[in-house]
């Protein structure tokens, strides 16, 4: 490995961000020992209808993204760290409530509060590297290659997670959530001992301050409204990517492969793809990687009239999907606080992962409308998911175009 790479890697990083970057990899372990295991313990252990079951999970889902704001807000307020280890309270007792609730407002409310901890340390996590990505020097990892980092991490968590937790269900779902509320134990005194208090950048100003400057930057609306359909896009994953399998294969039993496979192209392709990504114009990377995530659609709506066609339209699906999400997202994320003119990073990057949140709420109910058969032919669905990220594309490479994403 040469000097420039030597000097761009997780051992370059100073100690606050080493933790910030190991932080995702931790949240993601603690966070998969139990949430992909939550549906199957209200239906089978708590008896649970599938429709409060599905409240439970949208509500929890809704409590993260939709609030992610709020968490960005509060961090541009009191600063990142306690917003942070609020975050980790919070998440405690999330699980530790869902590990002994026997009824449904135990449950709503322990799923309520390990969501609503997400969106208080994510966003507060995700300014603070920004912030401190921004006062490397030069020479040493830009902004896109430390975010880079940050999704290996959190891929790696994705993986780690679900095998821990898997193991510790072999006993009880009680004893996961246990773990699990210890795992957020330790990253709160993490923080408590090793994270900086920085002084918050706009401490004592209203909220609904920061909320109006962020609401009158029309290009960094413009390039949220664009960008929201990463996440619909990723959400992919959980929601049609099941459906298409079912299709093609009679079964479901290639899930858990293919989430592998997504999990190892990003952890071995995602710092040297974002590499060659920073050389080139910043709306190029994101277009190439929205036009990925459309051809991946599309290359299962081309399978569609064919015979069932085995498992190779879902693996093309996977490995289009993520390249185009390895090229996309941490390009994205470097540009929040260029658009953002390196203000209220907390509230710009709420407000982005919020625009997503909204993207998943809607896209995802009239895809699921559109994947059942009796609605509509399933080539509309995969024909919309194409449409989705093309449309996203066009709008940032417009933004691009005119230089708005130039600071």
């Amino acid at each position: 490995m040469d000097v420039a790479h030597r000097r761009s890697g997780f051992g370059s990083l100073p100690a606050v961000m080493r933790l910030l970057v190991a932080t995702q990899l931790a949240f993601n372990v603690g966070f998969y020992m139990v949430v992909p295991y939550l549906a199957v313990h209200l239906a089978t252990d708590l008896a649970l209808a599938g429709g409060l079951v599905g409240l439970v999970l949208g509500l929890r889902t809704f409590s993260q993204q939709g609030l992610f704001v709020v968490g960005g807000t509060l961090a541009d307020r009191w600063g990142a760290k306690p917003v942070i280890l609020a975050g980790c309270a919070l998440r405690v007792a999330g699980f530790g409530l869902l590990g002994v609730a026997t009824t449904l407002p135990g449950v709503l409310a322990g799923a309520l509060l390990t969501g609503f901890a997400a969106a208080l340390f994510s966003p507060a996590v995700e300014s603070a590297l920004a912030r401190e990505a921004g006062e490397l020097p030069v020479g040493g990892p830009t902004r896109a290659e430390v975010f880079a980092m940050f999704a290996v991490s959190g891929q790696v968590g994705t993986v780690v997670g679900p095998l821990v937790g898997a193991a510790l269900l072999l006993v009880d779902f009680g004893l996961a959530c246990a773990v699990a509320a210890a795992a957020f134990v330790l990253i709160g005194l993490a923080h408590l001992a090793w994270l900086p208090r920085r002084a918050a950048a706009h401490a004592g100003e209203p909220v609904l301050d920061g909320w109006a400057e962020v609401l009158r930057n029309r290009r960094f609306l413009a390039f949220a409204a664009g960008y929201s359909g990463y996440l619909l896009c990723y959400n992919q994953l959980y929601l049609a990517l099941p459906v298409e399998l079912e299709r093609g294969t009679g079964g479901q039993a290639a899930l858990g492969w293919l989430f592998a496979l997504a999990a190892v192209l990003v952890i071995g392709g995602q710092v040297p793809t974002t590499r060659w990504a920073r050389r080139r114009p910043p709306g190029q990377p994101i277009v190439l990687g929205f036009g990925l995530m459309s051809a991946a659609a599309l290359l299962v709506a081309l399978a569609l009239p064919a015979a069932p066609a085995g498992v190779w339209p879902a693996v093309g699906f996977v490995v289009l999907l993520t390249a185009g999400q390895m090229l996309a997202g941490p390009i994205a994320q470097a540009l929040v606080p260029v658009l953002a003119a390196e203000r209220r990073l907390g509230a710009y990057f709420g407000v982005l992962a919020s625009a997503g949140g909204v993207a998943v709420l809607v896209g995802s109910t009239v895809v699921g409308a559109l994947l059942d058969p009796a609605t509509a032919p399933p080539v509309v669905a995969w024909l919309v998911l194409a449409a989705v990220p093309m449309a996203s594309a066009l709008v940032i490479g417009l933004l691009a175009r005119r230089g708005a994403l130039n600071g």
